[in-house]
């Protein structure tokens, strides 16, 4: 005798897949861009003033424009070398510093009431001090990105070692393995998850800074470019401005993500289906269990439990 699951009453929705995610991800944009063109066509103006905005068609047209001249190129590799300088090194030296601090309680009494000071300070405010610091205003916003993104590699690196179970580091030295063959073998391999969800928010937060620092104090780059379009009421400009900053962190994070995934294949994934719900599984029952053999009688308990 096999008993049946039983139906759920109404429709089950089936999430798409594939060409149907992309064709709603591509419907959601042009739905945003196409009220945004209504409210700044229509100048709309409620609770929120739509009738300074640019429309669509204008930021278009004025990236079109921007796209042909050679100073948009110019500003997009300032950023592109600034960002990628400072976040190099803000992702070398926080892995290296979190692991030292997990690893060593020495490290960690010297170094980290220092660190833990500086670290509730916006990256942002250390724009007098690298105007001070450092004789260049490259070298300064270089210095601005590298401490964004330093402190959240630097947490992220430093919970994840604390995390990792202390029985892999024991396998390794029964095995006759040093603290460096730990390190290669267990340390970084295990932390390389928790490593990588740092270096993703701190690739964020270094566009942040970088735009930040470039609109204070750089001569070249996108944020500068977009303050410079702002002081002379160019509104589309600032709209090319901020749409290309979107894009280009994107483009970052999604490559430290794939980078991630790519460093991390031998970690079991997930099979995530939103909206999808588990199918019940199909029991066969071949016969009724009675009371005497579901429940073991109270000798049976005492015994089981003395053994």
């Amino acid at each position: 005798m096999t008993r049946q699951p039983r139906r759920q009453a109404g429709f089950a929705l089936r999430y798409p897949r594939g060409a149907g995610r992309l064709a709603l991800r591509i419907a959601s944009l042009a739905a945003a861009l196409g009220a945004w063109q209504l409210l700044a066509g229509l100048k709309v103006d409620l609770w929120l003033r739509f009738s300074q905005f640019p429309t669509v068609t204008d930021v278009a047209r004025a990236f079109a424009d921007r796209l042909s001249g050679p100073d948009y190129w110019t500003d997009l590799t300032d950023s592109l070398t600034r960002i990628l300088t400072g976040f190099l090194l803000a992702a070398v030296l926080g892995v290296a510093t979190g692991v030292l601090v997990a690893r060593s309680r020495l490290a960690e009494d010297l170094l980290g009431p220092v660190l833990e000071v500086i670290r509730p300070i916006p990256a942002i405010a250390l724009v007098p001090v690298a105007i001070l610091l450092f004789p260049s205003n490259e070298q300064g916003i270089v210095f601005i990105t590298c401490t964004a993104a330093f402190f959240p590699v630097l947490v992220s690196t430093r919970h994840a070692v604390r995390a990792l179970t202390p029985v892999w580091e024991e396998a390794v030295l029964t095995m006759g393995g040093g603290r460096w063959r730990i390190l290669g073998s267990v340390v970084l391999p295990g932390a390389l998850p928790g490593i990588f969800g740092g270096l993703s928010v701190g690739i964020g937060v270094s566009w942040i800074c970088v735009i930040s620092a470039e609109m204070i104090s750089g001569q070249y780059g996108v944020g500068y470019r977009t303050w410079q379009d702002y002081t002379v009421v160019n509104y589309a400009g600032v709209f090319v401005g901020m749409v290309t900053i979107g894009l280009l962190g994107w483009i970052t994070s999604t490559a430290v993500e794939l980078l991630g995934r790519r460093l991390t294949r031998w970690l079991p994934r997930t099979s995530y289906v939103p909206g999808g719900r588990p199918r019940p599984a199909r029991v066969a029952v071949t016969s009724v269990p009675t009371k005497t053999e579901t429940a073991p009688s109270t000798e049976e308990a005492r015994d089981e439990h003395l053994v």
